[in-house]
């Protein structure tokens, strides 16, 4: 059969578009009640409570959908308001923008089957993390933080007044036009949720689908070489900037989404082909944990959605290791973290490796 490249990209920005759809809901959602809370509990950093319990509330937190819970910690951790045990529990527990993906909904993925894995990721990932918060406390391991805050702020006025165009581009251009694609997609998203569609509307749904997706990448791409203001981790003070990085983290998503399902594709579908592959997957399954938690302790989320969007594409894709990956993965809090306290940052995500691999060896030799 002849290969049509043409035909290939288009469907891989339509599926990850798809995803999208949901994606913005939840990424939207999850900021807009993060700076609601934030607003009527402004004294959160003294309300962490007794540090005995900073393993659990650190897991706890982390097992919530998305980077916040991370991000968060990150700031109170260097403000001395969570223990070492609660920071590490959070960043074990997290599945990141991940969590995001994996309860998308779309042609590549199955709901229910995605909810179950999804369920038997935070378990792991929640009992990790207080497991191994508590060890790290019980050892005594306190940091010294480096505070870099002020030079941050100052190279942040600065870029303000820099990059004009791509301000337009992202604050207000693209910015609107991801909500406005988001919100169409919106019905259908959920409808997805149960099996259903809008057959009336599908050919105008491809293609808002596609052009979501390609509005994504450029706005990622802009937002990382051009823009390069994107402060994801400073709290909030107005709604406006609230959402611009909930559109920000949507367009991240979308684009490792993508990027994801097209190595995937063409890796099954054109060089290796699909039976081939589904022998691999089944007779490597040590191999592929190795590689899941390798790829899921790269800073950022990038690493663990490609993770999860193999784990949605590829058939027999070892669910232990997608749990490798999730709690290898410290999600975009590591990059306040390292910020921060470089030594700190390179200790959670180099501790955070072993415990994916023994956590990921265990559940396969469990038979999950």
């Amino acid at each position: 059969m002849e290969f049509n490249f043409y035909s290939f990209i288009l469907d891989n920005l339509e599926s990850a578009g798809a995803i999208g759809g949901y994606v913005s809901l939840s990424i939207i959602g999850f900021s807009l009640i993060s700076f609601a809370t934030k607003k009527r509990h402004d004294n959160v950093d003294s309300q962490i409570g007794p540090k005995w319990a900073h393993p659990i509330i650190g897991s706890f937190l982390g097992a919530i959908p998305g980077c916040g819970a991370t991000i968060v910690v990150a700031s109170l951790y260097k403000n001395k308001k969570i223990s070492f045990g609660g920071l590490f529990a959070t960043f074990i527990s997290t599945l990141g923008e991940g969590s995001f993906v994996l309860l998308g909904a779309s042609n590549e993925a199955d709901v229910a089957g995605n909810l179950k894995a999804y369920v038997i990721i935070t378990i792991f990932g929640f009992i990790a993390g207080i497991v191994f918060g508590y060890l790290f406390d019980i050892l005594g391991f306190r940091a010294v933080s480096e505070n870099s805050q002020v030079k941050h702020i100052g190279d942040q006025k600065l870029q303000i007044k820099q990059n004009t165009l791509s301000a337009m581009f992202i604050e207000n251009l693209g910015f609107y036009a991801i909500i406005v694609m988001a919100i169409f997609l919106a019905p259908g998203s959920i409808m997805a949720l149960w099996g259903g569609s809008i057959d009336s509307i599908s050919i105008l749904t491809f293609w808002v689908s596609v052009l979501l997706t390609s509005t994504c990448v450029v706005y990622y791409c802009v937002s990382i070489f051009i823009y390069k203001n994107h402060d994801c981790y400073s709290f909030n003070n107005t709604i406006k900037s609230s959402i611009l990085h909930a559109i920000l983290d949507v367009a991240m998503v979308v684009t490792y989404v993508f990027i994801g399902l097209f190595i995937a594709n063409y890796i099954i579908d054109i060089l290796v082909g699909a039976e081939t592959f589904d022998i691999w997957m089944t007779s490597s399954a040590y191999v592929v944990i190795l590689l899941a938690a390798l790829i899921g302790v790269t800073p950022g989320c990038g690493g663990v959605i490609a993770v999860v969007v193999a784990f949605i594409t590829i058939p027999n894709f070892p669910i232990s290791a997608l749990i490798a990956a999730a709690i290898a993965t410290s999600g975009d809090g590591i990059f306040p973290l390292l910020a921060e306290n470089r030594k700190d940052g390179f200790i959670v995500s180099g501790f955070g490796l072993v415990v994916a691999l023994v956590v990921g060896y265990l559940a396969l030799a469990l038979g999950i």
